[in-house]
């Protein structure tokens, strides 16, 4: 039998696949950040700048967010071997894919059937992300792409032989092709002066109008000779594109229409201007632009090809696969941070939303940088995670985000959208790994956690969503209505899980993870009971389950008053 084989991208290591250990995320209530009062309705609070390794912050965020992310936007490392004042992008190419794989597939998880992800890269790994990232999402949902134009061949760059490289490019990929539903997304573009006629008494009924030329509209208009106005518009050209703006509804052009493109009754109306060449025929359609005919051409009016984009009615066409009008240079006000060959211009990150989400919707970042990409979300109302690792994340990302909700960061993409302040943000740390070695080399539970740490974590691990009840001690989270977990330190006795397997009672279930424990953990038909030493260690990066464990001055839970302690046994922390 021949083996089925599939196209794919191989590297040493690849088959390496780290078993993460899903950490728990503490907020440090005195970074966070909220509005003084509410601005709007729609403010939002619950974002989260989380600080710390993005793999394992990723690998935090599933649980609760997986299938829920409508647009990830990611600015991984170029890995252009050099090293930049913020981040090191020197890594090996083999280690490079692995660190992007990994991420990848998370991010795969994260986001919503309906959800985007773009991920912006030079040519040096191009092709190579492609062909991963093709992997990983499936060819057939890459959606495009794009080529954005980084800079001009100017400076240094223009007297390097060869081609100077001015792009970067962004790859776009749909979670699920047939459910991906983008935005209708419009680029401003310069005055097109083909539509170079004016239409001098517009108020007239259309078989009375009176034709003369752009510029001797705009002469009468600005009470000028011909030649003053054509100096005028060539010198200040903003005063004739204003005026076009503005009379958009008279100035027009012709064209000659598509025979076989047009219905039966255009092709009629056609046929009839060609004949009557002095007359201007109409034909009225629902939904669309009215047709306009005269001399067998269609008039075509500057007034059709006007776009809202940022608040401003400018000449549009749709968006392409070529960004050439948003330049990231210029950027170093922006946020009022620092961040040298690596900040991304907010009209960039607004783009990307526009076409991809809507007020409300959840926007990731796991390469956050210096902020861009949540500044711009929170802007735009839209919900918001962002993760970085570098120490920027205080000193960049964090007063950025807070000048944002105060309202007080006027660059960017702010009087675009019209943006006063409000919302607020959460700030998270990673907890560190729940195990480590002491000096013997054993396992020991790390000391920075206590025991509601201890209790959250392991929820993470088996599973279960932290919820700790205030009146049932042993209810420290649930997967179902009836399915509960309960972590302790202590050593368990038979009188002990037996106590407990009454208190959960017939209808309900509970798993048991703890120290250690005495008698057989198959004797309660409503427990299951576990060890802390192979809860953790068959679901984190170090893979087996023969390590000792010791459970050093960890804070124990006490028990519910009025109840008889779980602990009074083995002389634990209850009495």
């Amino acid at each position: 039998m021949i083996k089925k084989q599939k196209l794919e991208l191989t590297w040493i290591g690849k088959e390496h696949r780290p078993k993460l250990e899903p950490r728990i995320l503490l907020e440090e209530p005195d970074k966070s950040c909220h509005a003084a009062h509410r601005v709007t309705d729609r403010d939002l609070f619950d974002n989260r700048l989380i600080h710390g390794d993005n793999l394992l912050a990723l690998k935090a965020l599933e649980q609760d967010f997986a299938g829920k992310v409508k647009c990830i936007y990611i600015d991984p490392p170029f890995n252009t071997q050099q090293a930049f004042e913020h981040y090191d992008d020197s890594t090996e190419h083999s280690d490079w894919l692995r660190l992007i794989r990994d991420r990848a597939v998370i991010l795969h998880r994260l986001l919503a059937t309906e959800g985007t992800l773009f991920v912006h890269i030079d040519d040096n790994e191009l092709g190579y992300l492609t062909v991963l990232l093709d992997e990983i999402f499936g060819r057939g949902n890459r959606v495009a792409i794009v080529t954005f134009k980084q800079g001009s061949a100017t400076g240094h760059k223009s007297i390097n032989p060869g081609c100077v490289s001015t792009t970067n490019f962004i790859l776009i990929y749909a979670k699920k092709k047939a459910s991906w539903t983008p935005n209708r997304v419009f680029t401003a573009r310069e005055r097109d002066d083909r539509y170079g006629q004016f239409i001098e008494n517009i108020e007239a009924p259309f078989e009375q109008w009176t034709f003369t030329t752009l510029m001797k509209a705009f002469a009468g208009h600005m009470g000028l000779s011909d030649k003053d106005a054509r100096a005028l518009a060539k010198s200040e050209p903003e005063k004739i594109d204003d005026f076009v703006v503005k009379h958009a509804h008279r100035v027009i052009r012709t064209a000659r229409p598509s025979y076989d493109g047009v219905s039966a009754e255009a092709r009629r109306l056609i046929d009839e201007s060609k004949r009557s060449k002095e007359r201007i025929l109409k034909l009225q359609r629902d939904g669309y632009s009215d047709i306009y005919l005269k001399g067998g051409e269609r008039l075509l009016f500057y007034s059709d090809k006007l776009k809202s984009i940022d608040g401003k009615f400018v000449a549009g066409e749709p968006l392409t696969t070529l960004w050439d009008d948003v330049l990231s240079n210029n950027l170093h006000a922006e946020g009022a941070v620092e961040f040298p060959k690596s900040k991304k211009p907010e009209a960039l990150i607004k783009r990307v939303l526009d076409l991809a989400t809507n007020p409300g919707d959840l926007v990731l970042d796991s390469f956050l940088g210096s902020g861009t990409t949540a500044a711009v979300a929170h802007k735009m109302g839209r919900r918001w995670i962002g993760i970085e690792l570098g120490e920027h994340c205080e000193t960049h990302c964090l007063p950025r985000l807070k000048k944002v909700v105060d309202g007080a960061d006027p660059g960017g993409i702010t009087e675009a959208v019209g943006w006063k302040g409000g919302g607020g943000f959460r700030y998270y740390r990673l907890a560190p790994s729940l195990l480590l070695r002491d000096k013997w080399d054993q396992l020991v539970i790390n000391p920075e956690y206590n025991a509601p740490m201890l209790a959250e974590a392991v929820c993470k691990l088996e599973g279960f969503t932290y919820a700790p009840s205030d009146t049932v001690y042993w209810q420290q989270g649930h997967s179902t209505e009836q399915d509960f977990i309960y972590t302790t330190t202590a050593n368990l006795s038979h009188a002990q899980l037996q106590q407990l397997s009454d208190e959960v009672g017939p209808e309900r279930s509970l798993l048991v993870v703890c120290s250690a424990f005495r008698g057989r953990k198959e004797g309660y038909s409503n427990l299951t009971v576990k060890k802390i030493p192979k809860a953790v260690l068959t679901r984190c990066e170090w893979g087996k389950d023969d390590y000792s464990l010791k459970v050093e001055n960890l804070p124990q839970a006490p028990a519910k008053p009025g109840q008889m302690s779980l602990f009074d046994d083995d002389g634990g922390a209850g009495k």
